[in-house]
């Protein structure tokens, strides 16, 4: 039975190679998991699937958090809507064009992963941000959308993950308090800063890619397509900057506050989920306001815009909706357990660290979720701390680092779904293209995994 339980995982992962249909393959997956659990518990009534399968996805979208992201989800595509229509965008790009600071392809690339690693307090906003921002430049200057999402992806969570003054790091911190790994845990927390390899190194081809100006695989393939094509900005004239950048700013400086205010004083124990979901509401505000207040639409016409671009992103919302279903599932079926027992303890020392590594990634690529697996695999690896005596910051960045490894390469990841919804690309595509980049730093990630650790036993 142990092996079947990563059967879901791959039938979302098979259908989507051969459909090319994201929310079918989700929906098949969570009624196997559903089917699995139903037949793991002995019922004799297994045509009750399909129910428990309903019920498992309205359940996922009742609790807070989910809620609270699909709604932001939502909000998005209205705030979108806002400054895409209002000519906010079009102004703004007209604006840094003009300025003469953006001029060319480099500058472009740069800007846009600056953008996302000056947001480190939340990988979503990042995300949102950058993405919003550097679309026009993209268009402008005949860069495909998936190199923005590969640049806003692989920019924003491994900043966020490095750099842990954010709900990921109250998060691990709490994780890893209840052990006694022989230091302060916010000592190993911080301590995971240089051994974090496939984060430090997917920033470093993100920079190699924007100050060579250069593209590999399927990437070259669509810039290519891109330049068969003419392109052009959004045909809506340009009007005044500020119905863009406004809004981004008071969405901005809102996660901020609202993290505070979450954490009770502390942005570290903020919550991110509840944060961005109020930071980007009163962005939506903000930006109707102006609307009205420079008469540039009506009520009426500004709630059709509002509720039009909501309308645009649902495609995109029941996807998230259904990979968090999916990994609510797979937890209860033990597909995390079953993964990360790969990594036994009869391993040689050497191999323990990078096989957390890949055990990391495995979880995450077939759950679609780095924070499930941060919760099973730090109580695996934790413990081997004390027991096998190695680094506890390198046990733990090793975990970290799979998180992330597996999320950049998983189609069934919510973190992928809202990057190709920032950037405005098609989610297969950002998985295809950003899949060779994401592979190759994991390869060489486990072997640096291997050297540390064989520096570690000399």
């Amino acid at each position: 039975m142990e092996w079947l339980t990563i059967l879901p995982p791959f039938i979302a992962i098979a259908v989507v190679v051969w459909k090319k249909e994201v929310i079918l393959a989700l929906f098949l997956a969570i009624l196997a998991s559903e089917f699995l659990l139903l037949l793991s518990s002995n019922s004799e009534n297994l045509l009750i699937t399909p129910i428990n399968t309903i019920d498992r996805i309205v359940n996922t979208a009742a609790s807070g958090g989910t809620t609270s992201i699909l709604v932001f989800s939502l909000l998005v595509g209205a705030l979108l809507a806002f400054i895409r229509d209002s000519g906010g965008v079009n102004a703004t790009v007209s604006r840094v064009i003009n300025s003469g600071l953006i001029n060319s392809k480099k500058r472009v690339g740069g800007v846009t992963m600056f953008t996302g690693m000056l947001i480190f307090i939340e990988s979503n906003l990042s995300v949102l941000t950058a993405g919003i921002f550097a679309r026009g430049l993209f268009d402008k200057y005949k860069m495909s959308r998936a190199r923005l999402a590969y640049i806003i992806d692989s920019t924003c969570a491994p900043i966020c993950i490095l750099i842990l003054l954010n709900g990921w790091g109250a998060y691990i911190l709490a994780l890893i308090s209840t052990y006694d790994l022989g230091e302060d845990p916010i000592a190993v927390l911080w301590g995971t800063l240089p051994f974090n390899v496939y984060a430090w190194l997917t920033l470093l081809v993100v920079a190699y890619t924007i100050f060579f100006d250069k593209v590999h695989g399927p990437m070259k393939e669509a810039e290519k397509r891109l330049d068969s094509v003419e392109t052009s900005l959004d045909s809506r004239p340009a009007t005044k900057a500020r119905f863009m950048l406004v809004p981004l700013l008071v969405m901005v400086i809102g996660m901020f506050a609202f993290m505070y205010m979450t954490g009770e004083g502390n942005i570290a124990k903020g919550s991110g989920s509840k944060s961005v979901l109020y930071a980007t509401f009163l962005a939506c505000i903000i930006a109707y306001i102006q609307l009205l207040w420079h008469k540039r639409f009506t009520h009426k016409q500004s709630i059709t815009i509002g509720f039009n671009g909501m309308g645009e992103l649902l495609p995109l919302v029941t996807i998230v909706l259904f990979s968090i279903a999916l990994g609510t599932s797979l937890k209860a079926l033990g597909t995390g357990i079953f993964v990360s027992g790969l990594v036994g303890e009869s391993l040689p020392l050497i191999l323990v660290v990078p096989m957390l590594f890949i055990a990391g990634a495995i979880m995450s690529f077939t759950t679609g979720t780095s924070w499930g697996t941060f919760a099973i695999l730090i109580p695996i690896g934790m413990p081997l701390v004390t027991t096998l005596g190695l680094p506890p910051s390198l046990v733990l960045a090793a975990i970290l680092g799979g998180g992330i490894f597996g999320d950049h390469c998983s189609p069934i990841s919510d973190t992928t779904a809202i990057s190709s919804l920032a950037a405005g690309c098609d989610l297969l595509t950002h998985v295809k293209t950003q899949l060779p980049y994401a592979l190759f730093v994991g390869g060489l990630s486990i072997a640096a995994y291997i050297l540390l650790s064989l520096q570690m036993l000399l």
